[in-house]
């Protein structure tokens, strides 16, 4: 279902926002991300451990901000503002005299964010505190939203400025973001506005003062002409502050990609955690036939809820030998690998019931190389209780002495090892460690079935299988399954539909979703709390591309911008006749590359690497909120200690290196401009020890 619009409403002025530092403050010289401050470079340089500090007074932005260090893996530690029993900010709050473990000075915190620059008040004993830390240590502040004024180094927005709804506007990153912060960024960043009636963000735009560097701005319409910032750093009184102007929330495109390098400026590019902007589409179905949609009954006949039809053999949906020379040329084209998921046994049905040729299999056999494959049993059937389907909707067959009736392990695992090895004869390349079961079944359905089969745990043992996938819009979470070793890999539906092939039938089945009963639809949008009505229909000849495949595209890029890296889900069906999914798939590519510059590729994981992150993601967590990660910096070095068989995610600057037994060697893999990897200690050793560039 469509989730409501997060709105972010108008952020007003401040009163004491601009009452507060008024006076123009002394610039400082701008300080290098990757240079440690003077007294980080001398011999007494203190120990930075690497935490953020998040002053929160609730609001979106903060809230934003957070998530992004939570999503990323970066430890820290969250001060509420309206909790009457927070701990003060004092100097012991913020750092030790002399650290037992180094014997140096200790700055508790790497970066500090704050709702806006005067968070505790500009001239109160906790401001005065934290301000003479920063100096002190060299710590960055985030002023997450704020507005215009000469105390954040910008003049009033009546100087030559702006202000207002920024929805639909085109912002550019500034040659000073694109070498700093933002240098994964292509230089144009488009506001959303993905409904005009509702004013999405606003802002204040500023034109930069002495000590100011903008990143991100704006044309203003001025007699000084020019253009105003929105995003920029402020150095003045030994202090260094990025600056935000505009109102966002979590979930909003310009701070998505924005988020990255809020995060590297905060940490000096130097921070626990990793992030990639990762991209999978799974193509379930592969070889077989899929059932299609009835806009007359305004159901898909062959399933247990629709009277009338007889499901796939009335007019089923599958590829032409012509739609898989089409997918392999868009890959090529495109520059994006699909995974096809496929049951190979129904290949064989349709062969034998069609006269003993299949010109789809042939040709996709021939392409298999361009391809990565994924077991997806080999008929498809229905692997978690036996389904008693006398009732609507079903409920799980129980025998005399009212005990679950379980599809057994032997089937199970032979309709994954008939799928795995008919693969094989054919010379498809496949990894036997990951698994689609049909409709996810197996795992626990809810309502009918609340638990795993109790089968399926042996059955995946049997065939060496670690990763079966799982439905996130049901289990968001990765979960070992039953006692066995293997895990889930939680995956993205796409809401291009299934049981469709043509742009009428998807937006006519989505009609029958997305509309109210007075409008003709089901209303299950009106009971469905997660759901947002249409305000009409949408035509069926103009709603796919006009309304679904900007709207699909929007959600699956917001996944992609997020450090998700849980597949996307469809099905053949959607390669097939109108050739559905393209569209959308297209759009995602197209506004990815436009957004962001070629040091930052998009990544497309195999199913096992998805299963990995998502594995050493939770590791890392529990790690950190048990307190058993120590980690900091002393000038241009890092330390990290963390349990063993904790894997951990580091970022650095270019020019990093790893410390071995003996030399070093180059740390981690390129990707937005720094370096990053899951790494653990060398050989012989205990802890993770990385030396920074000193330029």
């Amino acid at each position: 279902m469509d989730s409501d619009r997060i709105r972010t409403p108008r952020t007003a002025p401040r009163t004491a926002l601009r009452t507060g530092r008024i006076a123009t403050l002394a610039a400082a010289a701008l300080l290098a991300t990757v240079v440690p401050s003077a007294q980080a470079v001398a011999e007494t340089a203190p120990r930075v451990d690497l935490t953020v500090l998040v002053v929160d007074d609730g609001g979106s932005a903060v809230g934003a901000i957070t998530a992004e260090l939570r999503g990323s893996g970066v430890p820290y530690r969250r001060i509420d503002l309206n909790d009457p029993n927070r701990p003060v900010l004092d100097a012991a709050f913020l750092s030790d005299p002399s650290d037992s473990a180094t014997g140096r000075p200790r700055a508790k915190y790497q970066g500090v964010v704050l709702p806006h620059e005067s968070a505790f008040g500009p001239d109160s004993a906790e401001q005065t505190a934290l301000h003479a830390y920063e100096r002190t240590f060299g710590i960055p502040q985030v002023d997450a939203s704020t507005w215009s004024h000469p105390g954040v180094g910008l003049d009033y927005t009546d100087q030559g400025g702006w202000s207002g709804v920024l929805d639909g506007t085109t912002a550019g990153v500034t040659a000073a973001g694109q070498a700093g912060p933002f240098r994964y960024l292509a230089g144009a960043l488009a506001f959303e506005d993905n409904d005009p009636t509702i004013s999405e963000s606003y802002g204040y735009a500023g034109r930069p003062r002495a000590g100011y560097t903008s990143y991100l701005d704006v044309p203003v319409d001025s007699a000084a002409g020019g253009r105003a910032s929105l995003v920029g750093e402020y150095a003045a009184d030994g202090r260094r502050e990025l600056v935000v102007t505009f109102a966002y929330n979590q979930y909003q495109r310009q701070f998505r990609a924005l988020a990255r390098g809020i995060v590297d400026w905060l940490t000096q590019g130097v921070h626990l955690g990793q992030s990639r902007n990762y991209l999978s589409v799974h193509v379930d179905d592969v070889f077989a036939p899929d059932a299609r949609w009835d806009p007359a009954l305004n159901c898909t006949p062959g399933d247990f809820d629709c009277a009338g039809g007889d499901g796939e053999g009335a007019n089923p949906i599958r590829m032409t030998a012509a739609d898989a020379q089409y997918a392999a040329a868009w890959q090529k084209s495109s520059g994006f690998t699909l995974d096809m998921v496929y049951n190979g046994g129904q290949g064989e049905q349709w062969k034998t019931e069609h006269g003993g040729t299949d010109p789809l299999t042939d040709r996709l056999v021939a392409d298999r190389a361009q391809y990565r494959w994924i077991n997806h049993t080999y008929t498809h059937p229905f692997l978690g209780c036996v389904q008693d389907n006398t009732v609507v909707p079903w409920r799980c067959a129980t025998d005399a002495a009212g005990n679950t009736l379980w599809v057994s392990r032997s089937e199970l695992s032979g309709q994954i090892r008939n799928n795995h090895n008919w693969a094989v004869g054919k010379g498809i390349p496949v990894d036997r460690s990951e698994l689609v079961t049909g409709e996810h079944s197996g795992l626990r359905t809810l309502p009918q079935q609340p638990v795993d089969n109790p089968n399926l745990a042996g059955a995946l043992a049997d065939n060496g299988v670690k990763w079966t996938a799982s439905d996130d819009s049901r289990e968001p979470a990765q979960r070992a399954v039953g006692t066995g070793a293997a895990k889930t890999v939680p995956r993205h539906p796409m809401n291009v539909y299934y049981n469709v092939g043509t742009a009428a039938e998807m937006t006519d089945e989505y009609n029958w979703i997305y509309t109210s009963r007075a409008d003709g639809g089901s209303g299950v949008c009106e009971s469905d709390p997660a759901s947002t009505c249409l305000p009409a229909p949408l035509p069926t000849a103009t709603g796919y591309a006009d309304r679904i495949v900007p709207q699909e595209a929007r959600t699956a890029l917001s996944h992609v911008l997020g450090n998700d890296p849980r597949p996307h889900y469809v099905h053949q069906s959607n390669l097939a006749e109108e050739r559905l999914l393209y569209p959308v798939l297209d759009r995602v590519l197209a506004d990815y590359r436009a957004l962001f510059a070629a040091n930052t590729p998009l990544v497309n994981p195999a199913q096992k690497d998805v299963g990995t992150e998502l594995d050493r993601r939770a590791a890392w967590d529990q790690a950190v909120a048990a307190g058993k990660v120590t980690a900091y910096r002393v000038g241009t070095t890092v330390t990290v200690k963390a349990p063993s068989g904790v894997t951990v995610p580091l970022t650095a600057p270019e020019g990093t290196r790893k410390r071995l037994l003996l030399g070093t060697t180059a740390f981690g893999t390129p990707y937005a401009g720094t370096r990053s990897a899951w790494t653990t200690p060398e050989l012989l050793q205990t802890t993770v020890t990385l030396t920074l560039p000193t330029a």
